[in-house]
């Protein structure tokens, strides 16, 4: 089977059908709150995971090396789910951080805005029928769409609405919930999509590779330097411009590294200024 990474936008209803794939096939069904307790797991504390779901880091955040840290966190979060297989994943960039994984379905489910709003006001309304004030649920519905784009923007330098990002995109104006989970079914049942010893591979580099990340962010000796990582096999390689003796100790902690090797990067010189 596969992983189902979903992306979906406020009252298009892609919650619900990544639920009822999840129950269809027999999937292990991830939203972004499960990911979230997962990465407290990691020692993210809950007053930063929040700050990160409720707005983007501001510009100062931005070289904060505790902010990078507990992005890392929830992007290893995410790889623990994924490495699992036969997974649906419902947010948390999965449409990014598993692109060019064969078995992975990327999924955007889309409305029209104002169909959307329409859906959220009678999702929101009370119990005894009483009506929300429809203006706010615009502003809300505007405001989750905008600070989506931006987090995404900065997190990945990448359009969330780039059809790039995915293999299959459902407008559930005309395309019933029930219609979008069968869509979904039927292409996880094509054989590019069976889940192969190389694809399992790949996601289990990856998640190797950002759990190092998270150990190199953690570490104080290590936590203030940009290193990069990659991981192939259990070979890890770390990259970049000083502390990657410290770096190279603190990999070979980690579980799943059998080697570890390092790639020095220069910092170009300034040049004199001229008058």
């Amino acid at each position: 089977m596969s992983i189902v990474a979903l992306s979906h936008e406020i009252g298009s209803g892609g919650p619900e059908i990544g639920q009822k794939v999840a129950e269809r096939l027999g999937l292990h069904y991830v939203d972004q709150e499960i990911i979230s307790e997962a990465a407290l797991r990691y020692g993210l504390l809950e007053e930063k995971l929040s700050s990160l779901d409720e707005s983007r880091p501001s510009l100062l955040e931005r070289f904060d090396a505790e902010t990078r840290r507990c992005i890392t966190v929830l992007q290893t979060a995410l790889y623990d789910f994924a490495e699992q297989d036969r997974v649906v994943l419902q947010g948390r960039a999965g449409q990014w951080l598993l692109r060019g994984i064969p078995h992975a379905l990327r999924v955007r489910v889309i409305a029209p805005f104002d169909l959307r709003v329409k859906r959220l006001a009678k999702q929101l309304s009370g119990p005894m029928g009483e009506t929300t004030n429809p203006r706010a649920v615009h502003d809300m519905a505007r405001r989750d769409d905008l600070e989506k784009l931006k987090r995404m923007r900065y997190l990945y330098e990448v359009d969330l609405r780039d059809p790039a990002l995915y293999d299959l995109v459902i407008n559930t104006e005309k395309m019933s919930l029930d219609g979008g989970v069968e869509l979904i079914a039927r292409a996880l049942e094509r054989p590019d999509m069976a889940t192969t010893p190389a694809g399992q591979q790949l996601v289990a580099d990856r998640a190797l590779a950002s759990r190092v990340q998270v150990a190199l962010a953690t570490n104080p000796e290590t936590r203030r330097y940009r290193i990069t990582v990659e991981a192939k096999g259990g070979v890890v390689t770390l990259e970049g411009t000083a502390a990657l003796d410290e770096a190279v100790d603190v990999a070979r902690g980690v579980a799943g590294v059998r080697d570890v090797k390092t790639q020095q990067v220069d910092v170009p010189p300034i040049p004199p200024f001229v008058a």
